[in-house]
């Protein structure tokens, strides 16, 4: 609203001066002119009273008494609690407006003062999330500019703050800036102390057997923290499934939510065992009905060791191949030679026990085993053939046939006096022997070499007075200067 001065009539001026006048007294009309208007100066922050007497388009008039009037925006008023003629409302002056000549107010910026003096660190207030920078979170709280930190937004941490705009969070106020009208704002204390007050719930409320949800939190290599809803609890790798889990991170993800059974719980120690595994029905109880020695059937290599292989035949049922169960025909130092993990193969069952969850499997027994008839190929002195493939300080292993090796002791190496038996044969060296004795159950064979030797093989002379073979020359002098 303004008002044009060249409108104005001094007569008619004049007249209502008079009027008003005409009743008071020489003091009165001393005491008025010695008086000076009780108007806030521009700028001046403290509120004052204002009744609303009119409406019109974006402005609200209000009398702020000494007949004086102010004008306030009407947008400055809430959507759901517009202004009303008689209304009488707490306002900040905000200097004149010098075309009309009155007082323009603020209706916001009363609340925020308000708010401002009302509120004390510690204070729990909504906020609600107007956007985001580098630092954390812009807020606003009535009129007041909130800031929230990016380590005390949550518990947790986020990597992404956009699902937080446009939401109402429950904060508490750490830091007030009275003259910048802005607060610092903690969400994490708010969530720590209902955290707190739920974990002194539940540790009560806790007991073994219990099945419950939670939130996986942290993975590590050897089990996942689960949070219960205060207290967190360890689920093992080796709770999480009957099969095998190399880490917790095949099965799980952080931020899962997942249930649960407790296992054991020490109140004194806050900790809490977790099983994931146990709520589902233990495949090792149905084994001994499924499978049974002999059978033949696929699995597939899990891991690899020094003594033999793992072999998952179904879900959560592993079972071993030893070493000696891999091949008929060759000699393996690891099972790598043969297997790879990952692979599928397929093996002989050859005992089961659920009772200590362990199968026994065969790779080899798939084939035929060449000790079958082995008596009657190699019967008692018969002369054969085959090649030295190792030797050891009391005999020479020689391979008839692949899978069948027979022994030539070091008494059957020589007439004469044998002192190491590599001085008679070397491995990879074919030669022929005699067929002493035949054992298929032990697996022996018992082979001689001088029992080919002729006259010199069959001499009267005990081994002990037989010349011994000479000795192979040693690489270095003995002890105390002497050579051999």
């Amino acid at each position: 609203m303004s008002i044009d001065p060249h409108e104005l009539d001094d007569a008619q001026l004049n007249r209502d001066l008079a009027d008003q006048v005409s009743n008071l007294t020489p003091e009165d009309l001393e005491r008025m002119a010695a008086a000076q208007p009780h108007l806030p100066a521009a700028g001046d922050e403290s509120r004052i009273a204002g009744r609303i007497i009119s409406i019109s388009g974006p402005d609200v008039f209000v009398d702020i008494g000494s007949k004086a009037e102010g004008v306030i925006p009407l947008d400055e008023f809430e959507p759901d609690d517009p202004p009303a003629v008689g209304q009488t409302l707490n306002l900040v002056p905000q200097g004149f407006d010098r075309e009309s000549g009155l007082m323009r107010l603020s209706l916001r910026e009363a609340k925020v003062q308000a708010d401002l003096e009302t509120l004390r660190v510690g204070d729990i207030v909504k906020a609600r999330v107007t956007g985001s920078n580098i630092g954390g979170l812009e807020l606003r709280i009535h009129g007041l500019r909130g800031f929230m930190p990016m380590s005390q937004v949550d518990i947790v941490r986020h990597d992404d703050f956009a699902h937080f705009i446009g939401h109402w969070l429950e904060c508490e106020v750490s830091e007030i800036d009275r003259r910048g009208k802005r607060l610092v704002l903690s969400r994490r204390r708010v969530l720590e102390r209902q955290r707190e007050e739920e974990r002194e719930q539940l540790r009560f409320q806790l007991a073994e057997g219990q099945v419950r949800k939670g939130i996986v939190r942290r993975l590590a290599d050897f089990g996942a923290f689960v949070d219960l809803g205060g207290i967190d609890g360890l689920l093992h790798v080796s709770d999480m499934s009957y099969g095998r889990v190399n880490h917790p991170k095949e099965m799980l993800k952080e931020g899962d939510e997942i249930e649960v059974k407790v296992l054991k719980v020490d109140l004194v120690k806050d900790r809490v065992s977790l099983g994931l595994k146990q709520l589902a029905t233990d495949p090792w109880t149905l084994v001994e009905g499924k499978f049974k020695p002999g059978d033949a059937i696929d699995g597939r290599v899990t891991k690899l060791m020094n003594f033999g292989a793992f072999v998952v035949i179904e879900e959560g049922i592993e079972g071993l191949i030893p070493i000696s169960e891999m091949s008929w025909t060759q000699r393996l130092h690891h099972p790598k030679e043969v297997l790879k993990e990952g692979e599928g193969v397929r093996v002989v069952i050859l005992a089961v026990s659920a009772e200590k969850r362990k199968i026994s499997l065969s790779l080899k027994a798939l084939g035929e085993d060449p000790w079958n008839g082995v008596a009657e190929r190699y019967q008692p002195d018969a002369i054969v053939s085959g090649a030295v493939t190792r030797t050891t300080k009391f005999g020479a292993f020689v391979q008839l046939e692949d899978g069948v090796e027979g022994l030539v002791h070091i008494s059957q190496l020589s007439d004469r006096r044998v002192r190491s038996v590599d001085d008679v044969v070397d491995i990879g060296t074919v030669i022929k022997v005699k067929v002493l004795s035949v054992d298929p159950q032990q697996r022996r064979i018992s082979l001689s070499l001088k029992a080919l030797g002729g006259e010199d093989a069959g001499g009267e002379a005990a081994p002990e007075e037989s010349p011994a073979l000479p000795r192979r020359k040693r690489d270095r002098p003995l002890r105390g200067g002497l050579t051999w």
